[in-house]
């Protein structure tokens, strides 16, 4: 599969997308979430909130490697053909915002719902700084993309 239409399929799968599966962990014991995220025009990166109180940010003050799957599964039969699934993996930072408003924009953009969240003080937008992708099409077909910084 050429390279240009694999990002073509990613960069379409996270602009129809808004919800992606968040996999931390603790002392070895994976714990997954859902979180509303976007993605930088490059694919370098994927940006999410979450409270600063909440299991996931503590897991990712302890270990910042993290997956993010993103799917466009409908749960029907036809998904074994037709679905698209990735998985993001990669090292998580904490955004400073003053730094870098064009990120919170890019967010914000796709999820204008969640300004008041992300506003608050109890909350972190955060960067997955992607180091690979895994592409699975067609319920077998996987596609494995390393990015580079």
């Amino acid at each position: 599969m050429e390279l240009e239409t694999v990002k073509s399929d990613l960069a379409g799968l996270f602009e129809t997308q808004r919800l992606g599966v968040l996999a931390t962990q603790a002392e070895g014991q994976p714990y997954t979430s859902l979180v509303a995220f976007s993605s930088s025009d490059d694919l370098k990166s994927l940006l999410f909130v979450t409270g600063r109180a909440t299991r996931k940010y503590g897991n990712i003050k302890k270990d910042p490697r993290v997956a993010l799957l993103v799917d466009n599964r409908s749960n029907e039969a036809v998904d074994f053909r037709q679905s698209i699934a990735v998985t993001a993996t990669g090292t998580v930072e904490e955004v400073q915002r003053q730094e870098v408003r064009d990120l919170v924009q890019a967010y914000l953009a796709k999820n204008p719902h969640l300004e008041d969240f992300l506003d608050s003080p109890s909350c972190a937008l955060l960067r997955i700084h992607v180091g690979r992708y895994y592409l699975v099409q067609r319920f077998q077909n996987v596609v494995e993309i390393h990015v580079k910084s």
